[in-house]
């Protein structure tokens, strides 16, 4: 399948794939494409609840991680009905870039504690 234009490529936001979570309307994204599975529920050899659990949102991570075969990746490409928005790209990117908040401030406040006591039982 040959890569469309960026004229004729549909844009969707995060929060209009999120709406899109259910039985009758199954999409999620899979490397910033956005899919319509609901057809194809039925079909699923892992079966349909697989699917339905990361309808709505990125399932990436999940698809990598049971190493679908060519076939099926060639399979999916007819789901595509359009891209993530650039927009929530660039939202996503600058959330995950902040991941070394979470270990900073333990690490910190480790060291604190560490140099208080080593402070306190040298007065002794």
């Amino acid at each position: 399948m040959a890569e469309q234009s960026d004229q004729t490529v549909k844009y969707y936001t995060l929060e209009e794939i999120q709406k899109h979570n259910h039985s009758k309307s199954t999409w999620l994204i899979l490397h910033h494409k956005v899919y319509d599975l609901t057809k194809f529920l039925e079909e699923h050899p892992g079966g349909e609840e697989v699917l339905r659990e990361h309808a709505g949102g990125d399932a990436t991570e999940n698809f990598e991680d049971v190493g679908h075969s060519t076939d099926a990746r060639e399979l999916s490409k007819t789901y595509i009905i359009g891209e993530l928005h650039p927009e929530t790209l660039i939202t996503t990117v600058d959330s995950n870039s902040s991941w070394w908040t979470n270990w900073v401030i333990p690490a910190i406040s480790a060291l604190v504690v560490a140099l208080m006591y080593h402070l306190y039982t040298a007065e002794d």
